[in-house]
């Protein structure tokens, strides 16, 4: 019986955790201070782009290019020479509120706060203090790789990947602290109760 409520909780603190995974990309990534990731040029400029890349990459549909192409020898010279851009082009426009992609979204994230809680259950009763170390250094550790990477070794400007890194480390770790406080098995808890049985 113990197993199976234990079971449901961290279930349920999955889903919290999902929550709260979401609530936090949405503040970073939903809201004004996206701005700060990203850089911008004037409306005109943006005409031109955007005329650019539907006459260039429409036919190719949506995906993500290296432009130049530098599996040819004429594109290695003109990736060497610059400028040089990765693409995620996507072949028609949609909302900036789309609401399909926050359904999914939020989808991701509660399957998302699903796995962490998993994970964090199999590592047995343990204090808040000691879950949370150990939460905040792994979210730190995979979102500074994942995100720090590309800059380095795509050469892409630094700024969106650095807002990146701190949103997905704020995500993570906010969404692991809410699963570890209140939905897993504290070790001071467990003890008490292995005691009881003995």
């Amino acid at each position: 019986m113990g197993g199976r409520l234990a079971g449901a909780k961290t279930i349920v603190g999955g889903l919290v955790g999902g929550l709260t995974l979401f609530v936090v990309g949405f503040l970073f990534w939903a809201t004004p201070l996206s701005a700060l990731a990203y850089s911008s040029v004037d409306d005109a400029t943006n005409a031109q782009l955007q005329a650019a890349l539907a006459q260039g990459l429409t036919r190719s549909g949506t995906g993500t290019y290296m432009i130049p192409w530098p599996a040819t020898d004429r594109g290695t010279v003109l990736f060497g020479q610059g400028p040089v851009a990765t693409i995620h082009f996507n072949i028609s426009g949609f909302p900036i509120a789309d609401p399909g992609a926050i359904v999914s979204g939020l989808i991701l994230a509660l399957i998302t706060g699903l796995i962490l809680a998993i994970g964090l259950s199999f590592a047995g009763p343990r204090t808040f203090g000691e879950r949370a170390r150990v939460i905040v250094l792994l979210s730190l550790a995979i979102t500074l790789y994942l995100s720090l990477s590309n800059p380095i070794f795509n050469h892409h400007g630094w700024g969106y990947w650095i807002y990146s890194f701190i949103a997905g480390a704020a995500g993570f770790s906010a969404a692991g602290l809410v699963i570890a406080r209140w939905f897993l098995p504290n070790a001071a808890v467990a003890e008490v109760t292995t005691g009881t049985r003995h």
